[in-house]
């Protein structure tokens, strides 16, 4: 089968910000896959270049060195198949929640009221039936949240990308989006691309999780086959003996590259 994303040698050089005229590698040799319908996870220290893959994913940052194919196709200019949670909230204060979400299929030409009508239907799966009249600075973080996943998958994207979506949440407000996220998943398989810090998350999410090195010129260095039967619950679930399992396998491999990352930043400040 055809992988849904694949990254092949990619990397990526930048011009230096603090020190002009010098480039710097965030990424490199990365090969990286993602099946249809597979969730796959990428965690690594600060600094990794996590969100940097995500971005050639997405088509918002082209490689310097590599390629990257879509469904077997080279992937030029934005990834029109992939839809993109961002860490920060994205969406227009002036808009209510309804608006917010049916903005995106407005903007690819669908009517009015059939727009509204969608996005309705996503509020209410999303757990936000009757709210939709609410503007963002009337709802509360996690509600946000739920209203940034009905906006992204309301276009009804074969590809998920979120770049640490659920971090800024208290513990239980994670735990829910956490779990209406796997409900939602698990209904449509979707491929989906989820960066990371938190290990747990990781692991109670996804069918596999990648760990990147410590950068510059981070790399794949793990990959784990999350071999947890579905469907999960991400509370329950971090009690089994087999979670721990993976926990520590993992963490055996992660712990060293968050300790140079650390350093790195110390030694940079």
């Amino acid at each position: 089968m055809t992988a849904a994303l694949t990254l092949q040698d990619v990397a990526c050089t930048f011009v230096s910000k603090d020190k002009p005229g010098q480039r710097y590698t965030a990424v490199q040799d990365v090969n990286l896959t993602v099946a249809a319908g597979e969730f796959v996870s990428v965690v690594g220290p600060t600094g990794c270049g996590k969100s940097t893959l995500l971005n050639v994913g997405a088509g918002l940052l082209s490689p310097s060195v590599g390629t990257v194919q879509v469904f077997g196709q080279p992937l030029t200019g934005i990834n029109r198949r992939a839809g993109y949670m961002f860490q920060a909230d994205s969406l227009m204060p002036w808009r209510t929640a309804l608006e917010n979400v049916s903005a995106g299929l407005q903007f690819h030409g669908v009517a009015e009221a059939q727009a509204a009508a969608q996005a309705n239907d996503w509020l209410r799966r999303v757990g936000l039936g009757g709210f939709g009249d609410r503007y963002p600075h009337q709802m509360s973080g996690g509600m946000r949240k739920r209203v940034s996943l009905a906006q992204t998958l309301v276009l009804d994207p074969d590809i998920i990308l979120m770049d640490e979506p659920f971090s800024a949440l208290d513990i239980q407000t994670r735990q829910l989006m956490e779990n209406e996220l796997l409900d939602i998943w698990q209904a449509k398989k979707k491929a989906v691309l989820f960066i990371t810090h938190d290990l747990d998350e990781a692991i109670a999410l996804s069918d596999r999780v990648v760990v990147m090195s410590a950068g510059p010129g981070s790399h794949p260095m793990g990959d784990f086959r999350i071999d947890i039967e579905r469907p999960r619950d991400v509370a329950e679930i971090k009690t089994t003996p087999r979670f721990l399992e993976l926990h520590a396998a993992i963490w055996a491999v992660l712990r060293e590259e968050v300790l140079k990352g650390y350093q790195q930043q110390l030694k940079a400040a």
